[in-house]
């Protein structure tokens, strides 16, 4: 049984059980998100994306399944230069070819975006993550730096469990149940922190989005399905890399990122101790990004 209710309490929460007013609240409006811009990639996808900052160098920020520009701007906050965020296809405002997909498909997606501007980074989160080991499979070269964080699958498909959230979380997208959305949301968010305003007011962003522009059902086969056929095929890299894993963590198993780690010639890995790291070591996770791809 989830622990908040919905809509949420229009000061931010948390909202307790018992005797009080009984009427929907929809809360106070989550801030207006940037403008954005349609990009059509050279592979006929158009693709929604944003450009913040200015000069050199450029990254790239590819985000995980079901997430978003939203969700990786905040990894980005300290890194200098020009940075392009962008929502792979079936997400956000971008087009959704018939599918079904795979990874490299969302590899040529990233790649697009890395090409169009001229980017010679890229950060990866999960899904993300994914799609930039298979682009750095067919490209070694591509980019001078790399981060991937909260990496999900490599050479072996994602657990049952992914399967069954991101089934739940298009099923409730699909059925327009803003409680139902919110219900899934709430597993990205640690449980002590699911009744407090910084809980609601991202709980409150993440169904906003996604109730407005929808998930593309052609997701659901992506859990199944492999980043890359071998890790050992990730040698060639030249890249310097640096992977953020986490112990605990079911969507996002530790051995992945030390899998990843030993593959690629010149990475560091560093492994957070409990999961919901964007909540309990947010200041570190920047840090260590913006140290890394700014040095």
């Amino acid at each position: 049984m989830r622990d908040f209710r919905w809509p949420p309490p229009p000061d931010g929460g948390p909202r307790t059980y018992g005797p009080g007013p009984s009427a929907p609240r929809t809360g106070r409006p989550t801030i207006p998100e940037p403008a954005t811009e349609l990009v059509t990639t050279p592979h006929g996808v158009r693709l929604e994306r944003l450009v913040t900052g200015a000069g050199d160098p450029t990254t790239v920020f590819a985000h995980g399944l079901g997430g978003g520009i939203s969700t990786t701007r905040p990894l980005g906050s300290a890194v200098s230069g020009t940075r392009a965020f962008f929502h792979f296809r079936g997400h956000g405002r971008s087009d959704a070819p018939s599918g079904p997909w795979s990874y490299a498909d969302l590899a040529r997606d990233l790649r697009a975006m890395a090409d169009l501007g001229q980017a010679d980074r890229a950060v990866g989160v999960s899904l993300g993550a994914g799609a930039l080991c298979r682009l750095l499979v067919e490209s070694p070269e591509r980019f001078d730096r790399v981060v991937f964080f909260l990496p999900a699958v490599l050479d072996k498909p994602r657990p049952a469990l992914a399967r069954e959230r991101l089934s739940d979380l298009l099923d409730a997208v699909e059925g327009g149940d803003a409680a139902a959305v919110a219900d899934t949301v709430s597993y990205e968010i640690p449980a002590a922190l699911r009744n407090t305003p910084a809980g609601w007011a991202y709980l409150r962003q993440r169904v906003d989005q996604l109730s407005r522009d929808g998930l593309a059902p052609a997701l659901a086969s992506l859990p199944d399905q492999v980043a890359v056929r071998t890790a050992a095929a990730l040698r060639e890299v030249t890249a310097h890399a640096l992977v953020l894993g986490c112990v605990g963590d079911p969507l996002h198993p530790a051995e992945v990122a030390e899998q990843l780690a030993a593959a690629l010639p010149r990475a560091t890995l560093h492994l957070y101790d409990r999961p919901g790291v964007l909540w309990t070591h947010r200041a570190d996770v920047r840090e260590r990004i913006s140290g890394f791809l700014n040095a």
